[in-house]
């Protein structure tokens, strides 16, 4: 390697070896010292200038990642309101099967049992309460005869 530098500076002596290699150190050197105190002039500026590209980039990521959020929680609401009624479905065909009455036919029938509680009323009142006593009466008289009947046996 000496036998490059020696080449490279001109096959001179090892003084003018050992005088270029300590130029190139000091160059070095300088180049540090220059570097170094312009990024300290320049440093507070470069650090806002990468905080705020940080900013930037964050919201960015955040938009992004939210949008992604807002889709799955879309499609995952889609597949639970699917499942639901496939759920749904299987258990009324079951209920129908067992013959269990629906919601709807409950319902009905109680409609239909007020509707024909009202007819009742109004043909008890219509009627009156004369028709009452005779059947009791009917129901008493077929009790006695019954009485009758088993003792002639």
């Amino acid at each position: 390697m000496p036998g490059k530098l020696k080449e490279h500076v001109g096959g001179g002596s090892d003084g003018q070896l050992s005088a270029a290699i300590r130029d190139s150190a000091n160059q070095i050197w300088l180049a540090g010292l220059g570097a170094f105190a312009k990024a300290q002039k320049e440093g507070t500026k470069m650090f806002d200038a990468l905080v705020k590209e940080g900013e930037t980039i964050q919201n960015r990521a955040k938009k992004a990642a939210n949008e992604q959020m807002a889709d799955v929680r879309s499609k995952a609401t889609g597949t639970w309101d699917k499942l639901e009624k496939v759920f749904e479905s299987r258990v009324d065909r079951a209920l129908h099967s067992l013959n269990v009455p629906t919601k709807k036919d409950i319902d009905s029938l109680s409609k239909r049992v007020s509707e024909l509680t009202a007819v009742t009323k109004k043909l008890s009142e219509s009627v009156g309460g004369s028709t009452a006593r005779p059947a009791r009466t009917a129901a008493k008289k077929s009790v006695a005869a019954t009485r009758s009947h088993r003792r002639a046996a």
